[in-house]
């Protein structure tokens, strides 16, 4: 696993990382609960109000131009697309600067082909992520991005080649993105220059089209004991709260909250943690990677904030999902494959990284109903409208996805989508990964 901090060039890029493509920023790597985050996790990624933090414009024109035609022949191939399906993937992916420590499966260009090789991105870097909320392209340099499909629990990060360690890098923060259930309309950023302001930026824009959002506006706590776990996690998104993880999976969908860490009534900024006591459950849900109670589910947009962005077509492929190699979720749609969702034939160090198809990212078994109450948190799920990491309007029916897991998917019902979950807790082996529900604010 290998350390690629922020500013620091690329061995072996795609494009020269002095021609502008894009502009990393000064970010602190923020506190998680669980390595595993759902693409539209609210607070999951930041953006700034300075433009071109990552130039598309430009990376198209390198990519159709036709002396750089061998570069983009290895970059789709990468991405499993084809180089006539560029342009048009390239206007569906939209800039964000990583609030955390992320792990990817990176690219480089060696004679002539797209080298796959997993590393561990530094929070502050810029890239264009996809519809699904699944990073794509490291903006300084161009280079494909897929999702990094091996385990959590097992990597150590070598921190080399000019990648020194950097201050506030905990093996207990870094994080793997699985995609979101189904196709985003809209991304809530925050502002990683101020972390009260909320940034509502639709799909496929660079910034000329954002709405700010008060990000420290209190949002309470709801009553959750009572509900079922899924409720309680499309509850606390549409809210825009985060839900994160302790354990190695997560409770099923169906299983009864008993409790939530810190209490109903607490008054929380965007993007903050509760922590969810459950007990029993039969069905296997976003914990066991199901898509149990229906619909794929939407994300969510920021309260007070519009969720009619443009609805754009999501990327086809029929890949297998990260880590497991289940299936991952697709919107169906004829345009070309996104990175979330290439073709089992792409290139990869391992299996395939999660698709475009309905199935969410992978998990480990769900405990068994006769276990006793266990503390766990439900991660991020998304409401009606759209978006990345914001909550939407608490009028709006709540849905998210869940992770995909290497056996069938659960039953659907008609109302609630699964949330997304975390398939892992652990971070990366090289540190001892933190422990315990503590709830974390992402700001």
């Amino acid at each position: 696993m290998k350390a690629v901090a922020a500013g620091v060039p690329s061995l072996a890029p795609f494009f020269d990382e002095g021609s502008g493509l894009g502009h990393d920023s000064p970010v602190r790597s923020q506190v998680v609960q669980g390595s595993l985050q759902q693409g539209d996790t609210p607070g999951l990624y930041g953006g700034t109000r300075k433009p071109n933090i990552c130039d598309v414009k430009k990376l198209k024109a390198f990519l159709t131009d036709p002396r750089n035609h061998q570069k983009a022949q290895a970059w789709a191939d990468a991405l499993s697309i084809t180089t006539a399906e560029i342009p048009g993937y390239l206007d569906r992916l939209t800039p964000v600067l990583l609030r955390h420590d992320t792990l990817v499966q990176n690219h480089d260009y060696k004679k002539g082909k797209a080298v796959p090789f997993n590393s561990l991105l530094q929070a502050g870097i810029a890239i264009l992520v996809d519809e699904q909320g699944l990073p794509a392209v490291k903006c300084s340099c161009g280079n494909p991005l897929r999702p990094f499909t091996g385990d959590t629990n097992r990597i150590s990060v070598k921190f080399d080649d000019g990648n020194k360690k950097w201050q506030g890098y905990r093996s207990s923060s870094v994080v793997v993105v699985r995609p979101a259930a189904r196709p985003m309309r809209q991304l809530a950023l925050v502002d990683v220059d101020d972390s009260a302001r909320g940034i509502d930026r639709p799909v496929g824009t660079t910034g000329s089209a954002d709405k700010p959002f008060n990000a420290a506006k209190p949002r309470p706590v709801p009553v959750l004991a009572g509900t079922t776990f899924g409720d309680a996690s499309r509850q606390l998104a549409a809210k825009g709260l985060a839900v994160g993880y302790t354990g190695n999976s997560l409770p099923p969908d169906d299983a009864t909250v008993t409790a939530s860490d810190p209490p109903a009534g607490t008054p929380l900024r965007f993007g903050q943690y509760v922590t969810l006591s459950v007990t029993g459950g039969t069905s296997p849900g976003s914990g066991s990677g199901g898509t149990s109670e229906g619909s794929s589910g939407a994300t969510s947009t920021p309260p007070g904030t519009s969720s009619s962005g443009p609805s754009t077509k999501p990327p086809s492929s029929g890949s297998s999902g990260p880590s497991s190699g289940s299936s991952g979720p697709s919107s169906g749609s004829s345009g070309p494959s996104s990175p979330s969702s290439p073709s089992s034939g792409g290139p990869s160090t391992s299996s395939a990284p999660p698709s475009s198809s309905s199935a969410p990212p992978p998990s480990s078994q769900k405990p068994p109903s006769s276990d006793p109450p266990t503390t766990v948190s439900a991660p991020p799920p998304p409401s009606d409208p759209v978006t990345s990491s914001a909550p939407p309007p608490p009028s709006d029916p709540v849905t998210s996805s869940a992770p995909v897991t290497t056996g069938a998917p659960p039953p659907e019902t008609s109302s609630a989508p699964a949330t997304s979950e975390p398939a892992s807790s652990a971070p990366a082996a090289s540190e001892p990964g933190s422990s315990g529900a503590a709830v974390g604010a992402i700001m």
